[in-house]
């Protein structure tokens, strides 16, 4: 059992100081996993069945949410919501026809499940709103502890208004069982990280730059390994420059512009270690799709802890400062400022990858 001086014991050891929302919330989240005030509603009021942490990038609702998921001693589970779809989709492929398919599979997706974790959790596809909408509530009917961190207060899911009242339901549901906690600190964290010793995104695209790219990719797979390839993302074809055991080469073209979605690189980063964006031409992300891509990109490799390294004709920052078109931007800029610090530790950092690595196509 986990009190919250476990917790911020815990984050104190790490020099963490908690502000007040997230000492607020790491008291919803010791009372969701059954800590004494939690046994003590238990005989009167009904005790929520979940914690919704939500603000602005970089103020701790992942730190907060992490740490108390990792001394939780239960069968637990924490997703990220592009992984949660495609396993969903998945499993509705395979479903028998019946009168409730969705209800079907999210039972069988939360069995064994006592805590669920859904990490940057945001509703923006009416698909993708009746799908959560079912699984939410089969969850809850079950009984399975939820936790959502999210940059979206509840009310400002599925924000398009065409859209929005058919997801209210689920809003309401919400609202109702799971405790809201607002993480309104004025401060992103990830901005104040040091720099890490080694560069990880370079500018301008030059002769220095492609010379860094290249010494990169060597020390880490060795002369032996550069060379021109055809791999396959999601079924999709990807020509890259090069591909190591650990760590991937290819243009910002093959991964941005062409046709991919969030599958394409849910599959790289269950792949490589690391990933080399090269060439990428910052103009390119004035197209709302193209931008898009760029961000599934960055979330789905940060929130798998691998390495990204950028190459492109301005800083990164600069170029994606002041753009519109893409969701969730403020927070892929707040991701990209902490991948460039000495926090966000990679395998490539001053050493050879070792040949430890998943065989891909």
């Amino acid at each position: 059992m986990i009190d919250d001086a476990h917790v911020v014991s815990t984050l104190a050891s790490r020099a963490i100081v908690p502000d007040a929302s997230q000492r607020a919330a790491i008291a919803a989240l010791v009372t969701l996993l059954g800590g004494p005030t939690r046994r003590k509603a238990a005989g009167h009021a009904r005790a929520p069945l979940g914690v919704y942490c939500h603000g602005l990038p970089g103020r701790g609702k992942s730190l907060v949410v992490d740490t108390v998921f990792e001394l939780a001693g239960c069968a637990k589970r924490r997703i990220h919501f592009h992984e949660f779809l495609r396993e969903m989709n998945r499993r509705l492929v395979n479903e028998p026809r019946g009168d409730d398919r969705l209800g079907s599979v999210s039972r069988q997706w939360l069995d064994g499940v006592t805590l669920l974790c859904f990490d940057e959790f945001h509703v923006h596809d009416i698909a993708d709103a009746f799908l959560i909408g079912r699984f939410l509530e089969v969850a809850l009917e079950l009984g399975t502890r939820i936790v959502l961190t999210s940059n979206y207060a509840p009310q400002g899911l599925l924000p398009n208004p065409e859209f929005h009242e058919r997801f209210q339901p689920t809003i309401a549901r919400i609202e109702q069982h799971f405790t809201v906690i607002h993480f309104d600190g004025a401060r992103d964290y990830r901005f104040s990280g040091a720099a890490a010793q080694r560069p990880r995104f370079f500018a301008p695209l030059d002769a220095s730059t492609s010379e860094q790219v290249r010494r990169l990719f060597v020390q880490a797979e060795g002369e032996e390994a550069l060379g021109p390839q055809t791999l396959s993302a999601a079924g999709r074809p990807l020509h890259v420059q090069a591909a190591g055991a650990a760590l991937l080469w290819a243009g910002f073209d093959e991964l941005c512009i062409a046709s991919r979605s969030h599958l394409d690189y849910l599959d790289l980063a269950e792949c490589w270690q690391g990933l080399i964006v090269d060439q990428l031409h910052t103009d390119a992300l004035a197209k709302a799709q193209t931008l898009q891509r760029f961000v599934w990109l960055v979330d789905i490799f940060y929130d798998r802890k691998r390495a990204l390294f950028i190459a492109s004709d301005q800083p990164i920052a600069t170029a994606l400062s002041g753009l519109e078109g893409a969701h969730d931007l403020s927070r892929t800029l707040s991701r990209l400022a902490e991948m460039q610090s000495r926090a966000y530790s990679n395998r490539f950092d001053g050493a050879e990858a070792s040949a430890e690595a998943t065989t891909c196509p």
